[in-house]
């Protein structure tokens, strides 16, 4: 049975392990702890955590939010814990999350796994769009959101083939509050273009690309990979943006392989 622990302000999250060095798995938008069920549990050498972002899962639910309120929830956590260096795997969404958390607390990154993610604000059209999804939220509510935005999100091939998992994560969503879902796409149009934390990370940076992921356009997906120092770089070929499900072999291990390297890199120093 899966032990959920709380932190003061609300944030709920998983623990397992007891090394003072942790990953930290950090869900994207309109998803919660529970998509990593199943991919990475255990991590040898590391303490695992996962946690749900403010307005999502079982933590508690903000009027607004913004990129450093969430990376402050995750800074809650690791206080919390009391670890020492963290690496954090960041989805999507949680991977806005993670670089703001890496430009606030540098020191405490032992490496950063940008999962289907990138560092730029977004675009005046972009930010357009954001705020025509929360009219849509507001007028007609989660379930017709989810049902509208969570298919998209996977490259066709997969969504005809495995169309009972798309119905599996639409369910989820579907299950997030509109308050969540509103603070999340404001937070999302707020946030600080973060490309200059790639640019000067003195820990290594991995990339997790879908090459048919319809939600980050891939010149901005290939543009990041030149600025960290130390980059490994995953294109993974006919997964769109959820690796995780699409391709979870793949992703697994790629994954899993940055993780030893970033040991075996802190281990050297």
């Amino acid at each position: 049975m899966t032990k959920f622990r709380h932190t003061t302000s609300g944030i709920r999250y998983v623990r397992r392990g007891k090394s003072r060095t942790a990953v930290i798995f950090i869900h994207g938008f309109l998803e919660d702890l529970h998509m990593w069920d199943g991919f990475v549990r255990r991590v040898p050498g590391y303490s695992s955590v996962w946690l749900d972002l403010y307005g999502f899962g079982g933590s508690s639910v903000p009027e607004s939010c913004t990129m450093e309120d969430y990376a402050a929830g995750v800074h809650e956590v690791i206080e919390t814990e009391a670890f020492g260096r963290v690496l954090l795997v960041g989805h999507s969404m949680g991977g806005y999350t993670a670089l703001a958390y890496a430009r606030r607390y540098p020191d405490k990154m032992a490496g950063l796994s940008l999962f289907h993610s990138h560092p730029y604000r977004d675009t005046k059209e972009i930010r357009a769009k954001r705020d025509k999804s929360i009219g849509f939220v507001q007028s007609h509510g989660v379930t017709a959101y989810a049902h509208a935005t969570v298919p998209n999100l996977f490259a066709p091939a997969f969504r005809a083939r495995r169309p009972e998992v798309v119905q599996r994560v639409t369910d989820a969503a579907c299950r997030t509050s509109a308050e969540g879902v509103v603070a999340a796409l404001g937070a999302m149009k707020k946030r600080k273009d973060t490309s200059g934390v790639l640019r000067e990370a003195p820990f290594p940076v991995q990339f997790i690309i879908g090459s048919e992921d319809a939600a980050i356009p891939a010149e901005l997906s290939l543009r990041q990979t030149s600025l960290p120092p130390i980059a490994d770089i995953h294109i993974i070929e006919r997964v769109g943006h959820m690796g995780h499900l699409e391709a979870p072999g793949r992703t697994k291990r790629a994954v899993r392989a940055f993780l030893d390297f970033c040991r075996e890199v802190s281990v050297g120093e």
